[in-house]
């Protein structure tokens, strides 16, 4: 077992009069400083230790603001497990997470309170700390537990990630090279992403609490291109972690977003003419990475030590082995599985009670990231989600390719492209079209935009238009649920 500090104690490592977090949650700033966050996390951590014992769950069901990042770090010193919930779920949702986690306590406010309901698990205020002097860290260490994230439930339903005190360190090597080095004089994070997601606990705010980098706490329910312009101004923003939906909102309102030093992006990937919209856009190159709950930030970009290969995800991140593997679990340069080393740095410890899926997850040394893909040299081409992959008349075609290029078409909002059962191609490549308010764009126009762009065999053969598309609350197109739509389309039941 590797012997690593509490979370909590590195990320309070600072100076106390240090800015950790700039709060503009609240209509007006205010900035929390170093000395003031090991305050609240002492007042927490006072209460907590009356409810909870070391290894018991805590449910954080908190926006971003100083209280949400005082919530976790007191869960963490008092060497309890935290649990990130996400104040746009709805009843059944949380109640499934908290049940599923067996969780002691929930921290909360009271719109939280209100979200909760009637659940019998005990809540309390984040804010109702305990006065009294400072309180030990518990133990830290690699593999003792301290975080439990949900996965978002795209392919089934969610599975608790179980992490333990290294899943902080194992991030930074990855946070830094997406974000050009992180670090620079007058660096200032920011993310519309809720911190209620690893991208937004674990690629931004505890990198930055851990690094000295000041953190923007800014409640954004909806994202509003408007209000994002507003925040990085006020803020002072420098360096933003923007979810794919983000982007696309901001290409489709024309937005300008001058001053900042990086944009990473992370999820899904980029094709080349949004990356090429980013530059104008920002004046910077959008840095893509690559991971996902159980395993994070195991692949990037980074614009300052080399260029970008458009369609790859960037390049495998200092301290992970990264591989493409066949059928055989064996490596390949050819099309296959993308599989990182068992025991990388930021790798989940296992799904929470889940013995059976933990053991799924692995093939052999190889953890299975669920993905396709292929090396480029040393760059990370990714092709898709397994079950995502389209086979057509023989072609392996992946969605995302084509997605990338419908979204360049002036008059789509957004897309979502599955395959559709075909007696005589297997497949036939199928596009769910959402257009923008006004616009005229027909099936036929789409193809031929398609066709004059990318192979003549991964045109969508049809094109549905709908007025939204089954989206998580991530941002990500529900592919599963376009699926079922596309076989109930054929009259053959569902997938």
């Amino acid at each position: 077992m590797t012997t690593l500090p509490n979370i909590a104690q590195t990320c309070l490592d600072h100076e106390p009069d240090k800015v950790a977090i700039i709060n503009l949650s609240e209509g007006r700033r205010r900035d929390v400083r170093y000395g003031d966050l090991a305050d609240m996390v002492d007042g927490i951590a006072r209460a907590l230790l009356t409810q909870v014992a070391p290894g018991d769950r805590v449910g954080v069901l908190l926006s971003q603001t100083p209280w949400c990042a005082a919530a976790h770090l007191a869960i963490w010193k008092v060497g309890a497990i935290s649990v990130p919930l996400f104040k746009l779920f709805q009843h059944d949702a949380l109640a499934a997470r908290i049940s599923d986690a067996g969780a002691a306590l929930v921290l909360t406010d009271a719109e939280g309170a209100v979200l909760l309901g009637d659940l019998a698990t005990p809540v309390m205020a984040a804010s109702c700390g305990i006065a009294g002097g400072p309180v030990d860290y518990a133990a830290g260490g690699a593999e003792v537990p301290c975080v439990l994230i949900y996965t978002s439930g795209t392919t089934g339903t969610p599975k608790g990630a179980l992490h333990g005190h290294g899943v902080l360190e194992g991030h930074l090597s990855g946070v830094s090279a997406s974000h050009d080095h992180l670090g620079q004089p007058d660096d200032c994070l920011w993310t519309p992403a809720d911190w209620a997601w690893i991208g937004g606990l674990f690629d931004v705010l505890m990198p930055g609490l851990r690094l000295g980098v000041p953190v923007v706490a800014a409640r954004m329910p909806k994202f509003d291109v408007d209000r994002c312009a507003q925040i990085i101004a006020e803020g002072g923003v420098r360096n933003v972690f923007f979810p794919p939906t983000a982007l696309r909102m901001l290409k489709a309102a024309g937005a300008k977003l001058p001053g900042l030093r990086t944009v990473a992006s992370g999820g899904e990937p980029l094709g080349a003419e949004m990356l090429a919209w980013g530059r104008d856009a920002f004046g910077v190159q959008i840095n893509e990475f690559y991971g996902q709950t159980e395993c994070n930030m195991v692949a990037s970009s980074c614009a300052v030590d080399f260029p970008p290969r458009p369609g790859c995800i960037g390049k495998a991140v200092a301290g992970f082995d990264i591989a493409v593997i066949d059928d055989a679990g064996q490596p390949t340069d050819g099309e296959g599985d993308i599989a990182i080393r068992r025991g990388a740095p930021s790798m989940m410890l296992g799904y929470w009670q889940r013995a059976q899926a933990t053991a799924e997850k692995f093939h052999g040394d190889w953890m299975l990231t669920g993905d396709r893909g292929l090396w480029e040299g040393d760059y990370l081409r990714f092709v898709g989600r397994e079950d995502d992959v389209i086979t057509s008349s023989g072609y392996r075609i992946g969605p995302a390719e084509i997605e990338d290029c419908l979204m360049t078409h002036p008059d789509v909002a957004t897309v979502g492209v599955v395959g559709k059962p075909d007696p005589m191609r297997t497949e036939i490549v199928k596009a769910y079209v959402v257009l923008k308010d006004g616009a005229t764009a027909t099936e036929q126009t789409l193809q031929d935009y398609v066709k004059a762009r990318l192979a003549q065999y991964s045109y969508p053969r049809e094109i549905a238009f709908l007025d939204a598309l089954p989206m998580t609350v991530t941002g990500k197109v529900i592919r599963k649920a376009l699926r079922a739509q596309a076989v109930a389309e054929t009259g053959k039941g569902t997938a």
